[in-house]
């Protein structure tokens, strides 16, 4: 049996830090959907995965249940995508990585997403 290996502050094979959240509009930049653009619905810290809005369609079958009021037939949804598909687009739809700016407001330390192209503040505040 293999011992877990310990590289920095995380577990080897463990996906590192999400910087993507709900909400915030990405752009597939790899697979079968390349260049499409969505909203993400879900992100999915453990498997590094996010639901993208309207990308990653699947064909779901389902049976009726009466009990349920859940209707059957064919049922198209999305499926998740690895979070290193995507890219986040800044407010003019320019695809962008996230980098991290630490500021000290008021005594405390806040850290707000910004866009590593431009500099412009990602976070809504």
């Amino acid at each position: 049996m293999a011992k877990l290996q310990f590289f920095g502050t995380r577990a080897a094979g463990a996906p590192a830090r999400i910087r993507l959240k709900k909400d915030d509009i990405v752009k597939v930049i790899a697979g079968k959907d390349k260049g499409k653009t969505g909203r993400i619905l879900e992100v999915d810290q453990e498997k590094g995965r996010v639901l993208v809005e309207g990308v990653g369609m699947i064909k779901r079958h389902t049976r009726p249940n009466p009990a349920r009021q859940v209707k059957g037939g064919i049922a198209e949804r999305e499926a998740p995508i690895h979070v290193s598909n995507v890219m986040l687009t800044t407010s003019g739809g320019v695809p962008t990585r996230i980098g991290i700016k630490v500021e000290n407001v008021g005594g405390k330390m806040r850290r707000t997403r910004v866009a590593r192209k431009s500099g412009e503040t990602l976070d809504k505040k």
